[in-house]
């Protein structure tokens, strides 16, 4: 057997200029935190493992092996992190067997399936299901070319590759509403050579799936030999939905690339992602825009005409209040629920610290597409540890509309919210679970999330009230009347209930739009 050879600096000790200067040179080499680079010799093995198995009509991702497809001798599963487990990722061992620089063709298995087997795989077909797999922690991509509006033809890339595909008249040779599985794979493995290192870096995956309705002669395991091979294109596909016996193969081709190893992950950018709707997101904003402008607008000429008003009168009629003068001494006045509003203040400064820090931290490279689950992972962190600004300024808040209640208040800005997410959560990981889905979260990872919530963020949330509450507060810019000024009865449509749905409108609009 040969072994892999992996450049790694030994470990010294570094004054902390030295450790700068080495962090910006590794920055600037644009190689990804916490990833080292890996050879391979020819003829040394390249081992892929299997992903999961998703689709965008059900969002459910299922283990590789739910499926009876081609199983290893032993499984052997990979230490994943609690992204890759909220993101139903279960990553494992593979039987396809790989030799560096050898191109071959090979047989993976032959599995036998019965009605139910092959109604759950057509099944899966139907439902547009992607396999993923995983090489040197490339995850595979299939290459698609795409014509634009104006013809020109472009190259996309689109991760995974189907699991198979129904029969319609695109497809020659089959039958419309028909299932036909993908059962043969071509691997195009590139690779990078250079002076500076011996052996091959993988810089690309690509897979290229094909159905095909092999055949043999003699008998299987023994003296068959397939008389399908070699391939072409007037082969016909493999249907699934009867029970029978399948057939699974594969053959490797290896192109060396003049592409980098730290630049391997830019061809990833580039994918056509079903998820993603750049014009929905490009509306949403201009109507975010549009609205803002039109309030301020508004205000602006509200506040304009006033002082208009003002400079035109006499000292005399000045004493009478008009325009927003009628309600500057209550604009400071506390609301109904003092506490809710604290509450949610705090928790709204959690969410923001998290998302501003986790925005920064993928800007500069922190958050490398190499480590699966990472941004999951590290969104989760900085909620938990973003508990000390969500007390400093909910206890704030509290305290400037004079409330009293502040264990109360410290208590509810640790659980309330994030209570209702995880009571939501839990429900919906049931019916996940039902659906023996490997997106259902685990019992021991539902420990590990109480356990950040109650021995991490409810502690740092007390600390940063305890912070909050003895922050001397400013004087207000106004005096607030002891008397509630009197509202005049409001038409119809300026009632709380009608103006809460008109407002949800225009949001849940650009929503609707995007999805």
């Amino acid at each position: 057997p040969y072994s892999v050879v992996s450049r790694r600096p030994q470990a010294r000790m570094y004054s902390p200029t030295r450790a700068v200067l080495l962090l910006a040179a590794t920055a600037s080499g644009l190689y990804l935190p916490g990833v080292a680079p890996r050879e391979f010799l020819d003829g040394e093995e390249v081992p892929i493992k299997v992903n999961k198995l998703s689709s965008t009509i059900t969002q459910l991702p299922y283990d590789y092996y739910a499926l009876p497809l081609c199983r290893p001798k032993e499984l052997k599963y990979s230490v994943e992190n609690l992204g890759e487990v909220l993101h139903g990722s279960k990553i494992q061992n593979s039987a396809y067997e790989l030799r560096m620089g050898r191109s071959d063709f090979q047989v993976l298995c032959k599995v036998h399936l019965d009605a139910a087997q092959a109604y759950g795989f057509s099944r899966k077909i139907r439902e547009d299901y992607r396999v993923h797999l995983i090489m040197d922690n490339l995850p595979a991509a299939t290459r698609m070319i795409s014509e634009l509006p104006n013809g020109k033809t472009v190259q996309m890339y689109d991760r995974g590759y189907r699991l198979g595909f129904m029969g319609s008249k695109e497809y020659p040779g089959t039958k419309p509403n028909t299932a036909y599985v993908n059962n043969h794979l071509r691997f195009i493995v590139k690779f990078h050579k250079d002076e500076s290192f011996v052996g091959a870096r993988i810089i690309g995956f690509e897979v290229e799936a094909f159905s095909v309705k092999h055949t043999y002669k003699g008998t299987w395991g023994v003296d068959a030999k397939l008389t399908s091979v070699p391939l072409s294109p007037d082969l016909p596909p493999q249907p699934m939905g009867a029970a029978g016996e399948y057939i699974f193969t594969y053959d490797v081709t290896w192109e060396e690339s003049p592409i980098r190893w730290a630049s391997r992950w830019d061809l990833y950018l580039y994918m056509g992602d079903d998820q993603i709707h750049w014009f929905s997101i490009l509306n949403s904003l201009a109507i975010v825009l549009l609205l803002t402008g039109i309030v301020a607008m508004i205000m602006m000429r509200t506040l304009r005409r006033d002082f208009n008003r003002y400079n035109a009168e006499e000292k005399e009629e000045l004493q009478e209040e008009s325009g927003w003068k009628l309600v500057h001494g209550d604009v400071l006045r506390p609301p109904v629920m003092p506490l809710l509003l604290s509450v949610s203040v705090g928790t709204g400064t959690q969410l923001l610290g998290m998302a501003v820090i986790s925005i920064i931290c993928a800007m500069l490279g922190f958050l490398s597409p190499a480590n699966r689950g990472g941004l999951l992972t590290a969104t989760l962190l900085l909620f938990t540890l973003m508990g000390v600004p969500a007390g400093y300024f909910s206890s704030i808040m509290y305290k400037s509309l004079r409330g009293t209640q502040w264990k109360t208040l410290t208590m509810l800005t640790g659980t309330f919210y994030p209570a209702v997410i995880f009571l939501i959560f839990f429900c919906l990981n049931l019916f996940i679970w039902s659906r023996g889905s490997s997106g259902a979260v685990p019992f021991g990872t539902f420990v590990a999330l109480l356990s950040m919530w109650f021995c991490i963020s409810v502690p740092l949330v007390f600390v940063g009230a305890f912070f909050g509450f003895k922050q001397p507060l400013k004087d207000p810019p106004v005096r607030t009347n002891e008397i509630p000024r009197q509202v005049p009865e409001q038409a119809w449509y300026m009632g709380t209930q009608f103006t809460m749905l008109i407002g949800g409108v225009l949001p849940f609009g650009a929503v609707f739009i995007e999805l």
